[in-house]
């Protein structure tokens, strides 16, 4: 990272007798946070206020995050003694991503360091930075040496309790659905990403977790004691069946995740790289052998589809047809038969030009999922062994299954898995999982995260159906902003269970969600039925972008969002509700005197009907689309020459 020392004054320092305070600005001067102390003194309790400002409105967005750790040794909360602010730092960095929301990221915030000590003269230090999208703070023990286990995390988050929110109850497995409420009295655990709207409506935040390594364990929030208060929890001893301890050991020097709230409009939170930007640099210096792109997926239509050759063979053609780079073989690979074992299956793959993904189990005690292969992924030796073999087998990528806890032995699981992965050029992305944590950026090889209640709960009963079209509108602004989510979308058949979004809907969700693997879920004739121009559209969209950008939308009601990839830009919008009506679509993010041409996919006369219309359209252009209740659009804009 590039560090400069900002000309002119970004933060506050006043030290009085009685108070003291540092305040830090973010480049754009929209969002302020500052360090205050509740004994209005140098000593005591010590909690963040944040604050945005936008077209001449000042809102509070949170009045307080209190701050603290307790260590097996000793505790740094009460009686923290502030003794010094450093320099004033400008972070400014740009980056590339291989997948993602955006290909060219830039990390550029105002960062300062607030140091302390406890009363037994143990420094502890906070990192604080201002983004003109959020805020961002960590933990920093600066001594050198020594080994600790960290007992609690006092951070929490003090919402007012007029506050909208959308949060999702925690799980192992991240697959909840997002409860929406105007106050906190629903008291539980409660899952990352959460997002805010304060009570004057100005602002939107979004809380999470980034840069989480080896040295720490995943966090959730928890508002049990108190309903205003979401304070930062570690795992329950019973996750991963017990295995692991809840409580992380951290080995000093030592950095804590960063602790992220990305804040603005709306437009702002979906945009938002903030997660990735904070995150540590990729550690993968050669990268030429990632490449995003789509793949056909057979266990949505049947669950038993890559025990059958034939089957397998069946998804493999489709993906050939429809010029995917990639088909999966899920669970049972290892039991194949009907024509045929892996090694045929691999041959034929080949033979299309098409190219195998490969499923596990992750194995161990932690899970009781006993579908096998169970421990191939479980230790550096089987990982070795495996990666091998499957180079040979030319399999490029492995979706890894069931990890069931976000302990620390956990964590430094995944990473480990992610660092042999590398060394073995293999693509990987985790199930049953935990939700992106920055890690896509580190190890740039990580193409998903499932943490996601998706598709294939069509498959596990009939509650699906009728939640669908709502939670599909909140996914944009909460899950997949934070990363890659695994979804698995795009289905017009029906599985176990039917769907009652409109075929526009399902079309729509090929750009509405992002993922740097994009596992289109329905069965082939699902796809070979459709209109031609649905089908040419599903044949040509990225699954990898160069920009984002929300058009309009609310979370549980609809949204349009805009998506780029090289001179093109492709649209997908989404509603949930339940009555026709007309969107207006615009197109002020598009050049400056250059006309395109416009093809809209949108709902016909019933859910199952498509219509295609063609326009030339410029930036300053407009018009209406007429979508179902529960439906949806999607359209391309290709430059004229």
């Amino acid at each position: 990272m590039k560090y400069k020392i900002i000309a002119g004054l970004f933060f506050l320092n006043s030290l009085t007798a009685f108070s003291q305070k540092v305040v830090i600005v973010s480049p754009n001067q929209k969002i302020k946070v500052g360090l205050y102390n509740t004994k209005n003194a140098q000593t005591g309790e010590w909690y963040l206020k944040v604050n945005y400002s936008n077209n001449g409105k000042t809102c509070e967005v949170i009045p307080q995050i209190s701050l603290g750790l307790s260590r097996s040794d000793q505790t740094f909360s009460e009686e923290l003694k502030y003794l010094k602010v450093g320099k004033p730092l400008l972070i400014n960095e740009q980056y590339s991503a291989l997948h993602g929301k955006r290909s060219q990221c830039h990390n550029s915030a105002n960062e300062t360091v607030v140091s302390f000590e406890n009363p037994d003269k143990t420094k502890l230090d906070l990192i604080i930075r201002a983004y003109n999208d959020g805020v961002a703070f960590r933990y920093e023990f600066p001594k050198k040496e020594g080994s600790f286990v960290v007992n609690d995390e006092l951070t929490t988050y003090c919402i007012p309790d007029s506050t909208k929110r959308w949060m999702e109850k925690f799980n192992t497995a991240n697959e909840g659905l997002y409860t929406d409420m105007n106050t906190g009295n629903i008291q539980q655990d409660w899952g990352y990403p959460a997002l805010f709207n304060t009570p004057d409506k100005e602002c939107w935040y979004l809380i999470h977790e980034a840069d989480l390594d080896r040295n720490y364990c995943g966090t959730k929030l928890s508002n049990v004691v108190e309903k205003t208060k979401y304070k930062i929890t570690f795992p329950d001893q019973s996750n991963g069946r017990g295995l692991g301890e809840s409580k992380p050991t951290i080995t000093l020097p030592w950095k804590s995740p960063w602790r992220v709230i990305i804040i603005g409009s709306l437009a702002d939170i979906v945009e938002s790289t903030l997660i990735n930007d904070v995150s540590t640099p990729s550690v993968i210096s050669k990268t030429d052998w990632i490449k995003p792109g789509i793949a056909s997926w057979n266990y949505w239509s049947d669950n038993h589809g890559t025990k059958d050759f034939k089957t397998v063979c069946k998804f493999a053609d489709l993906a050939a047809s429809m010029g995917w780079p990639y088909t999966l073989l899920d669970w049972e690979w290892d039991a194949m038969g009907n024509g045929g074992n892996l090694e045929d299956a691999l041959k034929y793959i080949h033979s299309l030009g098409v190219k195998p993904l490969i499923w596990y189990n992750s194995g161990g005690n932690h899970t009781g999922v006993t579908a096998t292969p169970k421990d191939r992924m479980l230790t550096h030796k089987n990982r070795v062994e495996e990666f091998t073999k499957l180079k040979k087998l030319g399999v490029v990528g492995v979706k890894i299954d069931f990890f069931e806890s976000e302990k620390q032995n956990m964590i430094k699981y995944y990473l480990d898995i992610l660092d042999d992965a590398a060394k073995f050029q293999m693509m990987v992305y985790f199930h049953g999982c935990l939700v992106p944590r920055g890690w896509a950026r580190t190890y740039p090889n990580l193409m998903t995260y499932e943490g996601v209640r998706g598709a294939e709960w069509y498959n596990n009963g009939p509650e699906f159906t009728t939640t669908a079209p709502r939670h599909n509108t909140i996914l944009p602004f909460t899950r997949n902003v934070v990363g890659a989510m695994d979804y698995t979308p795009v289905t017009f058949t029906n599985s176990q269970y039917p769907h009652i979004t409109s075929y526009g809907h399902e079309l729509a969700l090929s750009v509405v969600f992002e993922s740097g693997i994009q596992h289109f879920a329905d069965r082939p004739e699902g796809y070979y039925e459709l209109p031609d121009a649905a089908k040419h559209f599903l044949m040509e969209v990225p699954n990898a972008w160069d920009d984002t950008k929300l058009i309009d939308g609310y979370p549980g009601k609809d949204l349009i969002i805009a998506r780029n990839k090289g001179n093109a830009w492709y649209i997908g919008c989404i509603s949930a509700m339940g009555t026709p009506e007309n969107k207006t679509l615009t197109f002020n993010f598009l050049r400056e005197n250059v006309k395109y041409k416009l093809t809209i996919i949108s709902d016909g006369e019933h859910d199952k009907k498509l219509v295609t219309r063609y326009m030339v359209v410029d930036k300053s252009s407009t018009t209406k689309v007429r979508i179902l209740g529960r439906g949806g659009f999607v359209a391309s804009l290709i430059p004229l020459q």
